[in-house]
């Protein structure tokens, strides 16, 4: 049996003040999806939300759901207070995970 992952992320502009909270079972393609602004007259694409600062891992759909509904409802200083509890300097996490999921192949084509 083949166990799904959901994230629960939130994403901000390069200045820190906008936040966007969602849920996805590929964190990277989505965030890749916010960065090129596939949807572009969507709420990311207007404020320029393309940086993954906080994300949560879940099994289990429903609890992703509730998870992004609840902090959908926080105050924005509690959202500010949960990503720095774990990102303070709010760095781009999507940065790492590309690194940590890139293939051999796409290594040589940066290389060259």
């Amino acid at each position: 049996m083949d166990i799904k992952t959901y994230y629960v992320y939130n994403e901000t502009n390069k200045t820190n003040k906008v936040f966007y909270i969602g849920v996805t079972n590929n964190i990277l393609r989505r965030d890749k999806q916010h960065e090129n602004k596939l949807h572009e007259f969507g709420f990311t694409a207007k404020y320029n939300v393309n940086k993954l600062v906080y994300y949560e891992k879940f099994y289990d759909i429903n609890k992703a759901i509730a998870r992004e509904k609840s902090l959908k409802g926080i105050t924005r200083q509690k959202k500010r207070d949960l990503i720095r509890a774990v990102n303070p300097k709010y760095d781009d996490l999507s940065e790492a995970w590309a690194r940590e999921f890139r293939t051999p192949a796409d290594a040589e084509q940066t290389t060259s």
